[in-house]
């Protein structure tokens, strides 16, 4: 219950917000007429379709995205007749067309003094439809964390009632200026009987809101002005929000020796020493694979008698990476004594999702163990999961025994692998844990070094962006940038800010950022066309020398060819703060997320 008083306080601030803004004058363009039968329907039809809307959203991704852009553009045409039929009657009579005479008759529902003073809700409530379509693009972060949680959880009930209780808030606060609005109207229309000038003024308030909806202003400019802190509001909404839908999963300390179990340890102690281990469940289903690499589809069942270790991963994921030589190495030393490693491919951004990237990162990370495809989530869902990288242990009777969120701990895992084999009566070759000796990307951080965070580039989640003027969603806009600041960020150049990257829209422009950490990476990929991009780096404005990545030379030089993570910077002296830049020579790519080492 708590989820959905949080959800709906959100949409009450709503009207504090600066995306609400254009959505005001549809509001009080009804002020004057008699709420039940105006005001209400209209409301509804607005949170019914935002609810709808963004409940596609979170189910069809890309194309319920593209789909809304069309409504988009339909809304705006008939709220753009409303306006043109409140400013001018009669220019309103004499249009023809089907979707401009819908209009006209919406318009004269609300604003023609001549008609049933009653209105019309079967109007009011389409006008609301027409409103809701323009609401649903634009709101605040608790939205976003709802449509974040539904792609990662799957949209359910539970997904669309929050967004309903979301919708029912602001419609309520809607609601309290639209009754106060109307009093004040009909005050205004009795002491001076400018009713007429009125109707004409809430006309171009219309057209105004409409032509700046058109030109993306909504979700642009207006959403970088901050009315009555509410961002700082919403945010604290929010931080009590991932608490409490956050799911607990509670990681058990286990006592376990530090010395390795030999090969000749008795059955009885292994036994014992694995009774240790909590039983946390029974291994979840893996039908929701949408494909297998390096194997035919598995199952729980086929299964049994085996160790399993379960590996959530993505492949552009620097956590991941680092994870990943250890996982491959438990994989080889491990599969003739009992243990079957599965990677469970789970996207962070949408390129991930498409398997023919997989397919190639596969193979240039050498993983030749099983590989689920999980675009949908369903095997994340049924595991509970929420981290990058996780691994499940499951025993050879398919309970779930230990599990590890994150990088780190690499022993401790192998002996719960060597343990649980031992107890399932594998005989070991060796309990000597893997040596790992890991390069580029894959090698570990220097994190009593790292003071920068990851930072994404696209809208939805990025921060500490500097560049002047702010993001610009969604529209092409010339960036300029100079940082300061440690984590500092800002762009160059002609780009295109989305919700998960930017893309950058003539050769040219670049990426600043001050950073402090032995290794710098930038998950990039080519333009839609798939051409490579040509780029250099500099640190301090200078090319960095020996302290180049695996992606660049001494000069800065390098190329994006694919979709995934680039090293371009790691420092090989002490650490610093430092400003790395990076210019591109050709259009094009697309830039997602940095991340630090």
């Amino acid at each position: 219950m708590i989820l959905f008083l949080l959800a709906y306080l959100g949409g009450v601030l709503t009207i504090l917000s600066p995306c609400i803004l254009p959505v005001l004058p549809f509001v009080f363009a009804r002020a004057d007429r008699p709420f039940l039968r105006n005001g209400l329907p209209m409301l509804i039809g607005m949170a019914l379709t935002f609810a709808l809307v963004a409940t596609l959203a979170s189910v069809a991704g890309g194309w319920a995205v593209a789909a809304n852009q069309y409504a988009r553009f339909a809304a705006i045409a008939l709220l753009a007749v409303f306006g043109v039929a409140l400013l001018f009657p009669s220019l309103a009579e004499r249009i023809t067309a089907p979707l401009v005479t819908l209009g006209a008759k919406l318009s004269d529902s609300a604003s023609d003094a001549s008609r049933d003073a009653r209105g019309h809700v079967g109007s009011s409530l389409l006008l609301g439809v027409a409103t809701g379509l323009l609401w649903a693009p634009c709101a605040g972060p608790i939205l976003g964390l709802i449509l974040t949680g539904a792609a990662l959880q799957g949209a359910s009930v539970g997904t669309s009632l929050l967004l309903a209780a979301y919708a029912a808030g602001a419609a309520t606060s809607l609601a309290l200026a639209l009754l106060v609005g109307g009093k004040l109207f009909a005050a205004m229309k009795r002491s001076l009987g400018v009713g007429e000038w009125v109707r004409r003024g809430l006309g171009a308030l219309v057209l105004v809101a409409v032509g700046a909806i058109a030109l993306g202003l909504d979700t642009g400019i207006l959403t970088q002005v901050s009315l009555a802190g509410t961002n700082r509001i919403e945010q604290g909404l929010l931080d009590k929000f991932r608490a409490a839908s956050g799911n607990a999963t509670t990681k058990t300390d286990t006592a376990m020796t530090n010395t390795a179990m030999t090969s000749t340890a008795a059955k009885p102690e292994a036994d014992a020493m694995a009774d240790m281990l909590p039983v946390e469940g029974t291994m979840p289903s893996l039908d929701g694979a949408v494909d297998w690499l390096n194997s035919p589809p598995l199952t729980a069942e086929q299964l049994k008698g085996k160790v399993v270790l379960v590996d959530f991963w993505t492949y552009s994921c620097i956590n991941c990476l680092r994870a990943l030589p250890y996982v491959r190495a438990w994989a080889d030393k491990y599969k003739d004594q009992g243990l079957v490693v599965i990677g469970v491919h789970a996207p962070e951004f949408a390129f991930e999702k498409i398997i023919g990237n997989v397919k190639k990162a596969v193979t240039d990370l050498k993983v030749d163990y099983p590989v689920a495809i999980d675009n949908n989530y369903k095997i994340w869902r049924a595991f509970n999961n929420n981290y990058w990288p996780a691994h499940y242990f499951i025993d050879a009777e398919g309970r779930i025994r230990h599990h590890h969120f994150g990088e780190g701990d690499y022993d401790e895992s192998e002996r719960i692998i060597q343990l649980l084999l031992s107890q399932a009566g594998h005989k070991l070759k060796s309990a000597d844990l893997v040596n790992v000796s890991a390069t580029g990307a894959e090698a570990a951080a220097d994190m009593n070094r790292v003071k920068s965070p990851e930072t994404y580039l696209g809208y939805e989640r990025a921060e500490n962006f500097v560049s002047p003027g702010g993001a610009v969603r969604d529209m092409r806009h010339t960036y300029q940038a100079s940082v300061d600041e440690l984590n500092a960020w800002g762009l160059t150049g002609d780009w295109t800010i989305a919700n998960e990257r930017a893309s950058l829209d003539a050769p040219g422009g670049g990426i600043v950022y001050r950073f402090h950490a032995r290794d710098l990476h930038l998950v990039l990929g080519p333009g839609s066309d798939g051409k490579p991009v040509r780029f250099r780096v500099t640190i301090d404005g200078k090319p960095p020398g020996d302290d180049h990545g695996m992606d660049t030379d001494a000069d800065g030089n390098g190329t994006v060819t694919g979709e995934r993570l680039y090293q371009l910077i790691r420092q090989k002296g002490d650490i610093a703060d430092h400003t790395f830049a990076i210019e591109f020579l050709d259009p094009g790519v697309r830039a997602y997320a940095f991340t630090f080492g």
